[in-house]
């Protein structure tokens, strides 16, 4: 499966579940979508950017505290039910995390690393349900070109900000209290 294609029209919540483990399953505009579990690379880079924010803002730890990032969370934003590979929201939004299988409440950040599989679904049905939604700010992260754009919703659109590239340390809206070294998201130590 190289790209992102609708499986079914009309898709339920049920055939989401039916899907294959394996395949990552998403309902935009009733349509069903499913790709492969990320690659290696792809969840490297997810997995070091939820410990490389966890630390400061997830536990307060270095930094400013104040947030719950979450991997991968189900989210049931209106009718589409997507799958961002890491989302933050705020505590003062999201005082608990609720003992339930998904969240209705959007993010304040959310952050797709992109794939062949999954860039041009990233980029386009998912970024127009993240700004419907007013979620604040996007970042995605594409550890084959080793870049990180970062995006902020204005007036319900989204405004790159920048792109950072390579083994830049940067500062990162909105988590730009810390500084992200990008080299540890495309190589191991």
């Amino acid at each position: 499966m190289s790209r992102a294609t609708a499986l079914k029209s009309g898709a339920t919540y049920e055939d989401l579940c039916a899907l294959p483990d394996h395949l990552v399953g998403e309902i935009f505009g009733g349509e069903l979508y499913a790709t492969p579990r990320p690659s290696l690379p792809h969840a490297h880079a997810a997995s070091v950017l939820g410990v490389e924010l966890g630390g400061p803002f997830h536990r307060g730890r270095g930094g400013p505290g104040g947030w719950w990032l979450l991997d991968e969370p189900e989210l049931h934003l209106s009718e589409d039910v997507v799958v961002p590979d890491l989302a933050g929201w705020r505590r003062e939004r999201l005082p608990a995390i609720p003992a339930m299988p998904y969240l209705t409440l959007a993010p304040d950040w959310i952050c797709e690393i992109l794939s062949p599989a999954t860039e041009t679904i990233d980029r386009s049905k998912k970024l127009v349900v993240y700004a419907r939604e007013g979620i604040r700010h996007a970042w995605l992260i594409n550890p084959a070109a080793q870049t990180l754009e970062v995006l902020r919703l204005e007036s319900k659109r989204w405004t790159m900000l920048t792109t950072y590239a390579g083994d830049a340390t940067v500062r990162a809206e909105p988590f730009d209290a810390v500084e992200l070294e990008l080299a540890a998201l495309w190589t191991a130590p």
